[in-house]
């Protein structure tokens, strides 16, 4: 299937999908997957109309379908509460560029998916690479992941992942089999844990290991339904595959980092041949998918420049600085106009000349 970099036109307000015109360049090919034939998956059986691997369905079936004590109104009003009490705790980015270009990116998958509640999206400055929802609608992305990201395809897999957790209502499903009650406990993660210890420590919100065993299922259902949504959205289903063997090879550079912090949840290697696997059997090739957009490279560049200012800023002005003295100098000296090399202050210092002892 072939990969283009389609570079976005316009901008256009929250809710309002991106408008593209095509790159001048020429198109990276990539050899298409084994794909199955509309309504039949690869090994030719009959999809189930309706159900969550029926891709032309989506928008129409009911993703969050399950057991589930909390109505939708408490599920809203739960995760709202709780939204604003990590914007209280957490440094949120509110430059308007940025803030509009993730929303704008956002909104554009949500009307592809299966969401049935209003999404908001807040970016928060932490360079945890990064991102997590709330039950009812609230969902973070950290600015790490957008740094980390290469194109805005990367970034649409994570947060069509993320809009898979609201639309699947995992939160209080999850809460439903955990008889959990105090919804701060279980936030649903891209990788499974608090954006960074700084995030877990200052909003004092522990996810206990016993309790997080129970989203492993939640989780390969996000990524199935994700790469649906990225998909319908017009973004290279790949890309997700792409950024999970990037995190595979920060494992490999920090062996055990991520293994530590997110081991109730499926390991890189079995979610990358799952998702290759979903996207052999359940999606459609297209001649042409959005890889990339040069605003996506806009944002990166205003945040980049916002982190090399924000390292400035934190510098200590006041801290005590040396002042060499007239002619003083550490390196080499050019000769005056006489020729000769003018004196350092190391041929000025004092010299100890030793008293000749009696005998000498």
């Amino acid at each position: 299937m072939r990969r283009l970099g389609i570079y976005s036109i316009t901008s256009a307000a929250l809710l309002i999908g991106t408008a593209f015109g095509q790159d001048a360049k020429p198109p990276e090919t990539r050899a298409k997957a084994p794909v199955a034939e509309p309504g039949k998956d690869k090994a030719g059986s009959k999809i189930k109309k309706g159900s969550k691997k029926d891709v032309e369905a989506i928008g129409e079936r009911d993703a969050g379908k399950g057991v589930n004590f909390y109505s939708i109104e408490k599920e809203i009003a739960m995760g709202k509460g709780y939204a604003q009490e990590i914007e209280r705790q957490a440094k949120i980015i509110d430059d308007p560029v940025v803030s509009e270009y993730v929303n704008r990116v956002g909104q554009n998958l949500v009307r592809n998916s299966d969401t049935k509640v209003p999404v908001t999206i807040k970016v928060i400055d932490s360079e945890e690479v990064n991102a997590f929802a709330l039950p009812g609608g609230f969902f973070f992305v950290n600015s790490g992941l957008i740094m980390k990201a290469e194109s805005e395809s990367e970034l649409a897999g994570v947060m069509a992942h993320e809009i898979a957790h609201i639309a699947g209502r995992h939160g209080t499903r999850q809460a439903t089999r955990g008889q959990i009650a105090n919804m701060a406990t279980i936030p649903l993660i891209f990788m499974g844990g608090w954006a960074g210890y700084g995030i877990r420590q200052a909003a004092s919100i522990a996810i206990p290991m016993g309790f997080m065993q129970f989203s492993r299922g939640f989780e390969r259902e996000a990524d199935m339904l994700g790469l649906q949504y990225m998909y319908k959205a017009g973004y290279d289903p790949s890309s997700f595959v792409d950024f999970f063997e990037k995190l595979q090879s920060m494992e490999k550079k920090k062996p055990g980092t991520l293994s530590k912090v997110f081991a109730s949840h499926p390991p890189t290697d079995d979610r990358i041949v799952a998702s290759q696997k979903n996207i052999q059997e359940l999606l459609e090739a297209k001649p042409e998918y959005v890889v990339t957009t040069s605003e996506f490279n806009d944002v990166k560049s205003r945040l980049l420049a916002m982190n090399n200012r924000r390292k400035v800023d934190t510098q200590d002005l006041n801290r005590p600085q040396l002042r060499r003295a007239p002619g003083s100098t550490t390196g080499p000296v050019d000769p005056d106009e006489d020729g000769k090399t003018p004196k350092t202050d190391e041929d000025e210092r004092p010299k100890l000349k030793r008293r000749p002892t009696a005998g000498n």
